[in-house]
């Protein structure tokens, strides 16, 4: 896929990739598993999206 814009995070170096298709997913490539395991709970936990600065979304994926 096509890189669309990359960021680093918890030392991850996330990408947004975009398919042939044109559908868009994350990718990230963390420097050990400590922080690849920190970044996914992270994202399992809860992700708030805002837009200057109201919340928009937010999306709570634990039980």
């Amino acid at each position: 896929g096509k890189v669309i814009s990359s960021f680093t995070i918890l030392k991850c170096k996330t990408e947004v990739i975009e398919t042939p298709d044109g559908k868009r997913h994350f990718e990230s490539a963390c420097l050990d598993k400590k922080a690849r395991d920190e970044f996914a709970s992270i994202f399992e936990q809860e992700a708030i999206l805002r837009v200057n600065p109201k919340v928009v979304l937010v999306i709570a994926l634990s039980p």
